[in-house]
């Protein structure tokens, strides 16, 4: 994972957007986000995680069969950041495929890398997005601008034995809710928030528990759910839907708020660095489109 040095206090944000630092937090859960430079990329947050994956995994980048970059916040046009990213890790050759979906982006990719290892061998997945230049290219909307941060995370997903096996995973979209949240260069950032809420409430339960009857593991057998960081007050949602103590649920929104399709990633990066992999593990994520789903995996025996 790879979290920008600029930390960016809810008094920072309250003071932008006539709102109090009280009211931020209980609304999202979050007391404080990274920020980029200006001057930093996407690309240049995806580098810096994929560095930090590649090393905790003892191999090269030139080991690597394929590259997946997913973010949502990514400058408009192409070529996407992948083919930079590839680049400068050194590689002259290996496919790189962009995922231009915000929130869900790395759960999408990880499920195709899942199913790409036969052909591809080690498949690369990142999440890196600078949510600032979304709200900064516009004028603050204190709805969005509370919420959202950067970074990125990353997984190396391969056909040898790792820490974890991929047991199953199950996606959906659903493209008549596409208006509740969505944004171009052109206009701010439109998010329905009520809407969303109630979606993501409904939906990120309902693929949790899909995958975990195909997989015959019971909700309570997991040890650790590692979601989509979009707020406090959700993450507490899904828990509670569940019936899950609320511990269960990996949460770091609070120090990073949501940095969209980079969350997961950071959330499981962090996750594992401080805990054994012990029990059955759920990784899910909501996102515009709307897309969401959730993977199932194991400790590899």
């Amino acid at each position: 994972m790879y979290m920008p040095p600029r930390v960016v206090t809810n008094a920072e944000i309250a003071a932008r957007v006539d709102r109090t630092e009280e009211w931020i937090e209980n609304v999202s859960g979050i007391r404080e986000r990274r920020w980029a430079d200006p001057e930093t990329s996407v690309a240049d947050l995806a580098v810096a995680a994929a560095e930090d994956c590649l090393s905790r995994a003892e191999i090269s980048a030139a080991s690597l069969g394929m590259i997946i970059v997913a973010s949502g916040s990514a400058r408009a046009g192409f070529p996407g950041p992948a083919a930079e990213v590839a680049a400068r890790l050194g590689l002259d050759s290996t496919p790189a495929l962009d995922v231009p979906m915000a929130s869900a982006g790395s759960l999408f990719a990880l499920v195709m890398a899942s199913q790409m290892t036969t052909h591809f061998g080690d498949v690369l997945v990142i999440g890196a997005e600078k949510m600032s230049a979304v709200l900064e290219a516009h004028p603050l909307d204190p709805n969005t601008a509370i919420l959202f941060g950067d970074g990125a995370g990353a997984a190396l997903v391969s056909a040898r034995p790792g820490r974890w096996e991929v047991l199953d995973s199950v996606l959906h979209s659903d493209g008549s809710f596409r208006d509740a949240l969505a944004f171009n260069w052109n206009s701010p950032l439109r998010m329905n928030g009520l809407s969303v809420i109630l979606q993501a409430t409904r939906k990120l339960p309902s693929a949790i528990e899909e995958v975990l009857a195909r997989g015959n593991v019971a909700v309570g057998d997991v040890p650790v759910f590692l979601l989509h960081q979009a707020n406090q007050n959700l993450l507490m949602r899904v828990a509670k839907s569940l019936g899950v103590p609320s511990e269960r649920v990996y949460s770091n929104v609070g120090r990073y708020g949501n940095t969209s399709s980079a969350s997961l990633l950071i959330a499981a990066a962090e996750w594992s660095r401080e805990n054994p992999a012990a029990g059955p593990v759920i990784f899910s994520a909501f996102g515009a489109g709307l897309h969401w789903g959730a993977l199932l995996a194991r400790p590899r025996e």
